[in-house]
């Protein structure tokens, strides 16, 4: 039975810079549009270091997760995007507290840019049903 698809937000994560939503549900998935260091109740971004910025980007996911009534244990896929690979260690450190166990799948890329100059950006790809 197809569902129709529900526009998930919160103001507990950071509002959209542009013309896409924090997530969409639709046939028992939820897709998390890409995460970066905002802080919700500031607008600021987190800037004392990519682990403090990492950290941020995961309470953001874990904002929407909860307001789509998910939980990281939901979450099958994740794409992670940085600013330089040489960050990869420390992200993935701060980016696997998150998980106990059953990691989702995920790629990690270095790209050229992120929105605002950040070094980390992250989206999620979640399921309903366990």
């Amino acid at each position: 039975m197809n569902m129709p698809k529900q526009i998930i937000q919160t103001s507990k994560a950071p509002a959209p810079i542009g013309p896409y939503n924090q997530a969409v549900k639709a046939n028992g998935f939820l897709f998390i549009s890409g995460q970066v260091a905002f802080v919700p109740s500031t607008g600021e971004l987190v800037q004392s270091g990519v682990q403090d910025e990492a950290r941020q980007v995961m309470l953001n996911l874990e904002a929407i997760l909860k307001e789509a009534h998910l939980t990281f244990e939901h979450v099958v896929k994740t794409s992670i995007f940085l600013s330089d690979m040489s960050l990869f260690a420390e992200v993935n450190e701060v980016y696997g507290s998150f998980f106990s166990g059953d990691f989702p799948a995920r790629e990690t890329v270095a790209v050229k840019g992120l929105p605002r100059g950040v070094n980390v950006e992250i989206s999620m790809i979640a399921v309903e049903q366990l």
